[in-house]
C-alpha cells in the first residue's frame, strides 16, 4: 500500500472514533506521490479536506461539521465551587467587621473627603486668580472653621436659653408622665384582680444614680469620637485640597498603563457625582431650614431658628425625616400649646415640606446625578445606619452612589450597577 493510501486509511480510522470532537486542521507536507496514488494526502491534523473523495462516507459526513467546529470561537467556562463562595462570604464578613470596628477612622476620612470635594471648586477658582493652591486651601479651611464656630456659638446660646427656661417645659412633661403612670397603675390593678391570689410580692427599693451623671458617662465614647474627628479633619481636608494633583498622579500610578484611561474616567465620574450630590444637598438643606424657620416664626413658636435648623436638617433624611422633623416643634410647643389642633397643623406642614423635597427638590437638584432606585436607597440607609448610626445615615447615599459608579466601569459588576439604578 502506498503512503498516500496509508494516510487516507489512518484518517478514516480517526474519523470513525473522534465523532464530533473539535479537530484542529492543519496542512502537512508529505512526500510527492504519483497522480495515480493521489495528488494530495492529509491526516486528521491537515488544514484541507482535499482528498476526502477517497475516504469513506463517514468521513464525508463529518467533514462539514469539522469545518464548522474549526471556525467556532472557544469559550471559557468558569467553575464556581463551594469553596470560592465560602471565601467570598468570609471576605465580606471581614470587610463588614473592619468597617464596624474602624468606624471612627473611616467616618473621619469619608467626611473629610466629602468636605474636600465641596470646597475644591472654590480653591480652584482662587488658584485661577493667581493665589497659590496651598494658601487658598488654608484660607478655605480657616473660613469653614470660623463659620462652624459661629454656628456652634449661636447654638450654644440658644441651648443655654432653653436650659434656663427648662422649668417651664418640665411642668407639662411631668403632667403627661404622671397621667401615663396613673393609667399604667390602673391597668396593672385590673390585671392583678384577674390573676389568682398568691403570697404578697416583696418590694425592693433601689436608688438610681443622678440622670445627668448617667447621661454624661454614657456619652463619653461619643464625645471622644467627636473630638477625634474634629482634631484630624481640618488637617485631612487641607492636605487633600493642597496636594490634589500629587494625590491624583500617585493614584494613577497604582494601575497598569493600559487601565489608566478607564480609571481616569471612573474617578472623573465619581468627582462629578459627589460634587453634584453635595451641592444639591446643601441647597436643599438651606431651603428646608429657611422654610421651617419662617414657618415656626409665623406660628410664634419659641426658639424658631434653633427649632427650624434641627427640624430642617432632620427633614433631609429620606423617608424617616418626615417623622424626625416633628420632634423638635413637638417638644418646644409643650409650653405653648395645650390642644391637638396646633400639632396637627405643624405635622401637616412639615410632612408637606418632606413630600415636596423628596419628589421635587431632590430629583431636580440631586437625584438625576445619583440615579439610585428607591429600594437600593432604603437598603443602603438601613445598612449604613445600623453600622455607623447617625453618621451612617449621612454617608449612606454618597457611598452607594460611588459604588454604583465603580460598578458601571467594571465589566463584571455592571449588572449590579444596572440593578442599583433600575
Amino acid at each position: 500500500m502506498s503512503r498516500a493510501q496509508l494516510s487516507l486509511k489512518l484518517c478514516e480510522h480517526k474519523f470513525y472514533h473522534c465523532g464530533a470532537r473539535h479537530l484542529l486542521i492543519k496542512r502537512t507536507a508529505l512526500p510527492k506521490t504519483s497522480t495515480r496514488e493521489g495528488a494530495v494526502s492529509f491526516s486528521c491534523t491537515s488544514g484541507t479536506l482535499a482528498g476526502l473523495h477517497r475516504a469513506p462516507r463517514m468521513a464525508h459526513s463529518l467533514a462539514p461539521s469539522m469545518l464548522i467546529l474549526a471556525t467556532m470561537p472557544v469559550e471559557e467556562t468558569k467553575v464556581i465551587t463551594a469553596s470560592s463562595v465560602s471565601a467570598r462570604i468570609i471576605a465580606t464578613g471581614i470587610v463588614v467587621a473592619f468597617c464596624y470596628f474602624a468606624s471612627t477612622i473611616l467616618v473621619t476620612l469619608l467626611m473629610a473627603v466629602l468636605l474636600a470635594y465641596f470646597l475644591d471648586p472654590v480653591v480652584t477658582w482662587m488658584e485661577r486668580g493667581r493665589i497659590p493652591r496651598a494658601l487658598g486651601s488654608l484660607l478655605m479651611v480657616l473660613v469653614t472653621l470660623a463659620l462652624l464656630a459661629a454656628m456652634g456659638w449661636s447654638l450654644v446660646e440658644r441651648i443655654d436659653q432653653f436650659s434656663r427656661d427648662w422649668p417651664k417645659y418640665r411642668a407639662p412633661l411631668r403632667t403627661v408622665s404622671t397621667d401615663i403612670e396613673k393609667r399604667m397603675e390602673t391597668f396593672e390593678a385590673r390585671v392583678s384582680e384577674i390573676e389568682p391570689g398568691g403570697p404578697p410580692a416583696r418590694v425592693f427599693t433601689t436608688t438610681d444614680p443622678h440622670p445627668v451623671q448617667t447621661a454624661l458617662l454614657g456619652r463619653l465614647s461619643s464625645l471622644y469620637t467627636f473630638l477625634f474627628a474634629a482634631t484630624f479633619m481640618p488637617f485631612l481636608v487641607f492636605f487633600m485640597l493642597a496636594a490634589k494633583r500629587q494625590v491624583w498622579h500617585a493614584t494613577m500610578q497604582l494601575f497598569p498603563a493600559a487601565e489608566r484611561t478607564e480609571v481616569k474616567e471612573a474617578l472623573a465620574d465619581v468627582t462629578h457625582v459627589l460634587r453634584s450630590y453635595l451641592m444639591g444637598t446643601a441647597l436643599v438643606g438651606i431651603i428646608l431650614v429657611v422654610a421651617s424657620w419662617l414657618f415656626f416664626m409665623a406660628l410664634g413658636l419659641d426658639f424658631p431658628f434653633l427649632t427650624g435648623l434641627v427640624s430642617g436638617l432632620c427633614n433631609l433624611v429620606p423617608y424617616l425625616g418626615a417623622v424626625m422633623s416633628w420632634i423638635p416643634p413637638l417638644f418646644i410647643g409643650l409650653k405653648q400649646y395645650h390642644s391637638l389642633a396646633p400639632y396637627l397643623g405643624i405635622f401637616s406642614v412639615l410632612t408637606a415640606f418632606h413630600i415636596v423635597t423628596a419628589n421635587l427638590l431632590i430629583p431636580a437638584l440631586v437625584g438625576w446625578r445619583v440615579r439610585l432606585n428607591a429600594l437600593a436607597l432604603t437598603v443602603s440607609l438601613l445598612f449604613w445606619g445600623w453600622l455607623w448610626g447617625a453618621m451612617g445615615l449621612i454617608l449612606a447615599i454618597p457611598i452607594t452612589a460611588v459604588f454604583k459608579v465603580i460598578c458601571d466601569h467594571v465589566e463584571r459588576l455592571q449588572p449590579v450597577g444596572r440593578w442599583l439604578s433600575a
